[in-house]
């Protein structure tokens, strides 16, 4: 399966925000609006994924994620001169799809749940036809609506009904198989000119072979395209995060989990974001978690000696020569939360006999700043 984020159109909502800024580049809280679902691509395994964008605004894209390779995966683009509808994405992206199936996503869809990437992992080895999902609403005829039949079955899907009948919005996370490129290369422009992605999932439900998803409760969908919805998704982050001590679509650290990025390449994005915000020492604390080894923090042993509990920091039998590369977190790497604050270190680091860290405490360096002695 291959992944289509959709980040074009002129984001008239959130306009001045727009005038020379894409949407989906706008942050929510701490990070631009995109990574939300490109991370959930990636949590879904999808490896190849194609970012479609204007053309003013495609090289902002482009510099951010180069050829996908900083998160072991691959990224190209391509262009939409001129809103031309969601059906547009399949017709401009059929040649990067190939014969495989997709996963079309709304580049200002946020969604997020402790069950999510299960359901969709699940989903997507299912599918057959188009899978989509829906979210219950309190204001449904904003939206395209499911109509479901009594066993629960899709029967049709209602665009922005005066009178919905039913409360359940198709959300902007869509999975096909490969018949959905023809089914949109084949669309006539609607009254406002435009190839709509309902006329496709119409298409699929005739034929009986469109099913829907309910997410529930449990799930967090938004659609962060006026100035209300993006500042409630930057408010929904910014507590869960604070709270629980976790990163939302912190996409380094998805692509290093997912087995996509190794441990020096997650070195290179610590050295590429810095340690000197929240996210940046993040990455650093899943590098340790994560991979531990000669290349990165090694919880050796922690122990109650005098001054408070020590960490002795595992080089294995090397020694780190610094040169700036090297961040010591104190506390955070267990879960406290004190924010003492990041120490760079400059300078070579003595054995690891002697490299003991007063407090609990973390050193990740680089395995290219490693010495190895025989």
């Amino acid at each position: 399966m291959r992944g289509i984020i959709l980040a074009g159109g002129s984001g008239t909502r959130l306009r001045p925000l727009t005038r020379t800024q894409s949407k989906q580049l706008l942050p929510v809280f701490d990070k631009p609006l995109i990574y939300y679902p490109l991370s959930l691509l990636m949590l879904m395994g999808i490896r190849e994924i194609l970012i479609i964008s204007t053309p003013e605004h495609v090289g902002q894209y482009r510099s951010l994620f180069g050829d996908g390779g900083d998160l072991g995966i691959r990224v190209d683009y391509a262009e939409q001169d001129r809103p031309r509808g969601l059906a547009d994405a399949l017709v401009v992206g059929r040649e990067f799809v190939g014969d495989e199936q997709v996963a079309l996503i709304l580049g200002d869809n946020i969604f997020h749940g402790h069950d999510l990437v299960p359901v969709l992992r699940e989903q997507a080895v299912k599918l057959s036809g188009a899978t989509l999902f829906g979210y219950p609403v309190a204001d449904p005829e904003r939206y395209g609506v499911a109509v479901l039949d009594s066993d629960g079955g899709l029967v049709d899907i209602e665009e922005k009904p005066e009178r919905p009948r039913s409360s359940l919005a198709v959300t902007g996370l869509y999975l096909y198989d490969n018949d959905a490129l023809d089914y949109a290369a084949e669309l006539t422009p609607s009254a406002r000119g435009e190839l709509e992605i309902t006329d496709v999932n119409r298409r699929f439900v005739r034929e009986g072979r469109a099913r829907l998803v309910n997410l529930g409760r449990g799930t967090m969908w938004l659609d962060a395209g006026t100035h209300e919805t993006l500042l409630e998704a930057a408010n929904y982050v910014r507590v869960l995060q604070s709270r629980q001590g976790v990163q939302i679509a912190c996409v380094e650290e998805v692509a290093h989990r997912m087995g996509m990025l190794d441990g020096a390449g997650m070195d290179a994005a610590i050295a590429r974001v810095g340690a000197d915000s929240d996210y940046g020492r993040h990455l650093v604390r899943v590098r340790a978690e994560v991979s531990g080894g000669p290349d990165a923090v090694g919880a050796a042993r922690v122990g109650g000696e005098e001054g408070g509990p020590v960490m002795r920091v595992a080089v294995d039998q090397g020694v780190c020569i610094g040169s700036g590369q090297c961040t010591m977190i104190t506390d955070r790497v267990f879960g406290q939360r004190e924010d003492d604050g990041v120490v760079t270190l400059e300078d070579e680091h003595p054995p690891v006999e002697e490299h003991d860290l007063v407090r609990t405490a973390a050193v990740i360096c680089p395995v290219s700043a490693i010495s190895v002695s025989g």
